[in-house]
């Protein structure tokens, strides 16, 4: 086996740090165009539906027990890493659905896409969000099916829980989930303070 070559900073982390950039200009521009598009237009906010907030609950817990799982991984525990990984992708997937029902009852409420800029503008972020969290799963059901295809005997869990690239991963997607997270709990801030100025 090749030994790993070292880095100050590994290529991989610079490559995430540039794709979270990206996101976050992404997301700030389209949050100035909603701002800049309201005051122009002098158009009122609208009011998100209220599992807007309960996803951010959801979310939030997908994080934290990725967190767990990341504990467990440096403490060599295989039950609470394969559970916590699962309980973070399961949740994840609930957010997503549960964010597909919050779309459909702004549509019973007749708010579609084309209603005005302000639904626009919640379908286009919540959107884009949305599919973050679509590209990440993928990642999070990597991380479980690999625990439970290489964590069957001793050896097999010393030899998971001692790969660097597994850890180096594993520190990859935490920073990206959490990031996921903070972006969240970001955006239904910036919709509430919208709906009061």
């Amino acid at each position: 086996m090749v030994p790993e070559r070292k880095y100050l900073i590994h290529p991989s982390f610079i490559v995430l740090a540039l794709i979270l950039f990206a996101i976050t200009s992404l997301f700030l521009a389209f949050s100035i165009s909603y701002i800049y598009t309201r005051i122009d237009r002098g158009l009122v906010a609208i009011q998100l539906p209220y599992l807007f907030y309960i996803n951010a609950i959801i979310l939030f817990f997908s994080s934290r027990f990725l967190s767990l799982a990341k504990k467990a991984y440096f403490k060599d525990e295989t039950q609470p890493f394969k559970f916590n990984i699962f309980l973070s992708l399961i949740l994840a997937v609930v957010f997503m659905l549960s964010q597909v029902v919050a779309w459909n009852q702004m549509m019973n409420e007749n708010l579609f896409i084309g209603y005005s800029n302000m639904t626009s503008f919640i379908y286009l972020l919540s959107g884009a969000h949305l599919l973050h969290v679509l590209g990440g799963i993928p990642f999070l059901a990597f991380f479980y099916i690999e625990s439970l295809k290489y964590m069957k005997d001793p050896v097999t869990v010393f030899i998971y829980f001692s790969d660097v690239t597994k850890l180096r991963r594993l520190r990859l997607i935490s920073i990206y989930w959490h990031y996921l997270d903070i972006l969240w709990i970001y955006l239904i801030l910036f919709f509430l303070i919208n709906t009061f100025i």
